[in-house]
């Protein structure tokens, strides 16, 4: 039976939890959540690859068991997440790896791949979008509350509440699917974003995410110029990043394999074993 442990390492005087599981001489891979879940977004997904692999899934700062601290003694940017995530993996010693990035994931494991090139075996993207075509009409409210907070975040507080999270689980999913999708996950993330102080570091976030753009031309010059070992499991109904951003990566990864699955935004709920699959096949040929 496969063992998944639990960890606390200290970051910049900061508290960061992650899972762990599978022998450490074996290839790594990193495993990046989005918003608004947690490292639990990938635990069934840890011990279906443990006998394989070595993966280390953090919690970023703000989310999960990591720790939070007030909006006005952090800097809840995204080049911040970036820097303790990679602070994290010197620290663990691991110094070669491949990358799992979902959404808010994104933009942490691309400014890490494309800073360090040569630390990255392979990426897996699941609806983690790199590209403008991405972005569909559920980011209106959220660059415009980028552009004037004041007069926006009344709308954009709405996404941090039940309905909304339900909600990133359970649209997009085929009848025939939604009984796999556990309440568990929208109440546990539920109960993190409720915590005192954690809507204003989520309404920070989201007031940072538009300058994650001024990253694309960097990603995809990366991309282009790197061509790393790519796979691209993603929702096909994702209403939050829709299917042509997955499909962009083939502009600048011609030879990326991509499946669009009969999915949501948290494909993993959904079609776990499948991606599970996908994920021993591809780094089997790519990383050994």
């Amino acid at each position: 039976m496969t063992t998944v442990t639990h960890h606390t390492a200290e970051i910049q005087g900061l508290p960061v939890f992650y899972r762990e599981a599978g022998d450490p001489a074996k290839p790594t891979l990193v495993l990046l959540h989005g918003f608004p879940t947690s490292s639990a977004m990938f635990r069934n997904l840890i011990p279906a690859l443990a006998a394989e692999y070595h993966l280390i899934a953090p919690d970023h700062i703000g989310f999960g068991q990591s720790a939070m601290p007030a909006v006005d003694e952090f800097e809840y940017t995204f080049d911040k997440l970036t820097e303790i995530t990679l602070e994290l993996l010197d620290t663990l010693g691991i110094e070669r790896f491949a990358l799992y990035i979902q959404d808010y994931g994104a933009p942490i494991g691309l400014r890490i791949a494309s800073r360090n090139p040569e630390r990255v075996s392979a990426l897996i993207t699941q609806s983690g979008n790199a590209y403008m075509e991405g972005f569909t009409p559920f980011w209106e409210v959220l660059f415009a509350h980028a552009a004037d907070r004041a007069t926006h975040e009344p709308a954009v507080r709405k996404l941090l509440e039940l309905d909304a999270t339900k909600w990133q689980y359970t649209h997009g999913v085929p009848a025939d699917r939604l009984d796999r999708v556990s309440p568990d996950t929208w109440i546990l993330d539920q109960h993190y974003l409720d915590r005192p102080g954690n809507k204003e570091i989520q309404l920070q976030l989201f007031a940072d995410y538009k300058n994650n753009l001024d990253g694309y031309p960097d990603f995809q010059k990366y991309f282009a110029e790197h061509r790393p070992p790519t796979l691209i499991a993603w929702g096909e109904h994702d209403e939050i990043f829709g299917p042509d951003g997955a499909r962009a990566y083939l502009r600048d990864i011609p030879e990326a394999e991509l499946h669009l699955l009969n999915a949501g935004h948290f494909a993993l709920e959904t079609h776990g074993p499948e991606i599970a699959t996908l994920i021993r096949d591809f780094l089997a040929r790519q990383v050994g």
